[in-house]
């Protein structure tokens, strides 16, 4: 997993409405940016809508939110759309971001074991690197876990 300190990978990705971004076109802003295992699930809704409720006072401190799981723009379209989101969501079905971020890993649910994303937040300066990593994410108070 990437760690504070580290410079964000510079990859091509797709957003939910289709549109092909390079994360370099980001330098000079600070980004949330956050993995979540799949949109519409419960946890992955209070996360997003969590964010979405408190974007107004994340944008104030500077921040873009952009929201990644391995969906597919269609899903992710389908998620922004149904919520309103006021950020991007991308649409990583080749899970090449989320592997280059190392938050593709192991999970246990109801005792199996299976490759999922972990759940992470980063907290990406002007100038690409990493500030934060929150690892804990609390779905229904995220925002305030990132203002702290």
């Amino acid at each position: 997993m990437l760690k504070i300190g580290d410079k964000i990978p510079n990859i091509n990705v797709t957003t939910h409405k289709g549109e092909t971004i390079n994360f370099g076109q980001f330098k000079g802003q600070k980004i949330i940016l956050f993995f979540y295992p799949r949109a519409n699930t419960p946890g992955c809704t209070a996360q997003s809508c969590n964010l979405n409720d408190n974007y107004s006072r994340l944008a104030a401190l500077g921040y873009e939110v952009i929201g990644v799981s391995p969906d597919t723009v269609d899903k992710q379209f389908k998620f922004a759309d149904k919520f309103n989101f006021k950020y991007t969501l991308i649409a990583d079905d080749s899970k090449e971001l989320i592997k280059a971020f190392g938050v593709w890993g192991k999970k246990k649910f109801r005792g199996n074991e299976y490759y999922g994303v972990l759940r992470t937040t980063f907290l990406i300066n002007e100038e690409g690197f990493i500030d934060k990593v929150i690892e804990k994410v609390k779905t229904k108070d995220h925002a305030n876990q990132i203002i702290e």
